[in-house]
């Protein structure tokens, strides 16, 4: 017996409810009345905010009574108007975390309290293997008032999964199961894989007590959320002038930046502060970015959860594997932004100085194995607020603050088949978005040569000539 992966729908596979759309649909089919029916959106939006009630479950129930009468093939219709619409509010992780499954032979179930006739095309077009769900009793083409077999709730849904599993040939207990209701409890504790999405706040509890882990499927795992704001999105709103007194900002081209779906920003190197001078351009796109970082710091404490909580993506340099990307590729398959340096490390001694920038295959390979854009930002004046040879950036320089320049370009345009001459490309685009200044061949004086290396770097500046560009 093979294992399988059973979903909930709302608030899990869908961020928030189903029902409005439903309820927009049968209205089209002429099941509902065409007008709003009081006090609907604050129930809906209760649902969204807390999840599952008892309340809420038993009018559900009711409503395979206030259904008599209505015609089967119109609420199948319904559905299907339906299913059009909420396919493109799955969030991206979740469709790939259900493409993950099926890589891994396993079978995808929706697993829903929702009628099955409503929930049916929306299975079917996320390319789902079977629906378990509340089914309404039929005669003669229409529904009869009764509820045909389990309603799909609580014990009652772990019943109907133990059903379904025996008749295809599934292990429930070695199985996977996600849902954001305490009133899922039962299935979650029945298999072996239980994963708490979107949780209530109930449920948020008990997957602390049973060390169930916790993911929102709108962004990376591993990301939290508080009152339904991601960490980086908080920070964001703090994007403010006011409260960086010792550093300017002089940003231009956010508008090159797509508002949603995937893309690729690249940036030159200068900096510790690159990442954070990113963010802020990205702030002022509204963007989150997800940034590919040395496994060394996601291994640090304390740091490590950090950059993990703003949805970092984890690399080993030097292991020969494509795995980093692979995982980049998936965020981007979900509709992240990713950022990453193609010179890999801020470039020391003379290199640092040197106007040909020279990078890595990276960005280019990523841009070729997910098709996403990629869009330049050339990185001016970083330098200043966090040189090389410093361990903390210059937090006193408040009343003569450096400036750091940020110029968004247009996205490169690449071959795709080529990872040298797109690299190639993607360089050119950062240097022609730089100052005139770091065009120059010019003779770094020592003060500026000691800035360029390490704190840590005990050597003679003047032998820091040829090293290759990203080397540590």
């Amino acid at each position: 017996m093979q294992p399988a992966a059973f979903f909930d729908l709302d608030r899990t596979l869908l961020t928030g409810a189903s029902g409005p759309t439903f309820s927009t649909m049968l209205k089209r089919v002429g099941l509902l009345p065409d007008r709003s029916i009081p006090g609907e959106g604050l129930v809906f939006k209760f649902f969204d905010v807390v999840g599952e009630t008892i309340p809420s479950m038993m009018a559900t129930r009711q409503m395979a009574r206030a259904a008599s009468g209505w015609e089967r093939t119109r609420v199948q219709e319904a559905g299907r108007l339906a299913a059009a619409q909420l396919i493109d509010e799955v969030p991206g992780f979740a469709k790939s975390l259900i493409e993950h499954h099926h890589d891994e032979g396993r079978k995808v179930i929706m697993a829903t309290t929702s009628p099955y006739d409503l929930v049916k095309p929306l299975a079917d077009a996320l390319g789902l293997d079977d629906v378990i769900a509340t089914r309404y009793g039929v005669a003669d083409g229409h529904y009869d008032g009764s509820i045909d077999g389990l309603f799909v709730w609580g014990p009652g849904k772990l019943a109907a999964v133990r059903l379904w599993a025996q008749a295809n040939g599934v292990d429930v207990g070695s199985s996977y199961a996600y849902s954001d209701s305490v009133y899922d409890v039962p299935l979650l504790s029945a298999v072996e894989h239980p994963t708490a999405v979107n949780p209530d706040p109930r449920l948020r509890v008990v997957a602390v007590i049973k060390r169930w882990p916790s993911q929102y499927f709108d962004v990376p795992a591993g990301v939290p959320k508080l009152v339904g704001v991601e960490p980086q999105r908080a920070i964001q709103f703090l994007a403010r002038p006011q409260l960086f007194p010792w550093v300017r900002f002089d940003v231009d081209g956010v508008d090159h930046i797509p508002s949603e779906g995937p893309v690729i920003i690249v940036g030159n190197h200068r900096s510790y502060f690159d990442p954070l001078a990113i963010g802020w351009a990205m702030a002022q796109a509204g963007r989150p970015v997800r940034f590919l970082g040395k496994k060394e710091v996601f291994d640090a404490p304390v740091v490590g959860q950090m950059v993990t909580a703003l949805g970092g993506i984890r690399v080993e340099r030097g292991s020969g594997s494509d795995e980093p990307l692979k995982a980049a590729a998936e965020a981007l398959s979900a509709g992240e932004a990713v950022a990453i340096m193609p010179q890999g490390t801020i470039p020391r001694g003379r290199a640092f100085f040197d106007p040909d920038l020279k990078g890595r295959w990276g960005a280019a390979k990523l841009a070729a194995l997910s098709g996403a854009p990629i869009v330049p930002i050339g990185i001016w004046g970083t330098e200043k607020v966090w040189p090389r040879n410093a361990r903390t950036p210059d937090v006193l320089a408040v009343g003569h603050p450096p400036t750091v320049r940020l110029r968004v370009g247009p996205p490169v345009d690449l071959a795709y088949d080529d990872p040298d001459v797109d690299t190639t490309a993607i360089m050119e685009a950062l240097v022609a978005l730089l100052p005139e200044e770091a065009r120059i061949h010019r003779e770094p004086t020592p003060e500026e040569l000691a800035k360029s290396l390490p704190s840590s770097y005990k050597g003679d500046p003047d032998a820091e000539l040829d090293r290759r560009p990203g080397s540590d």
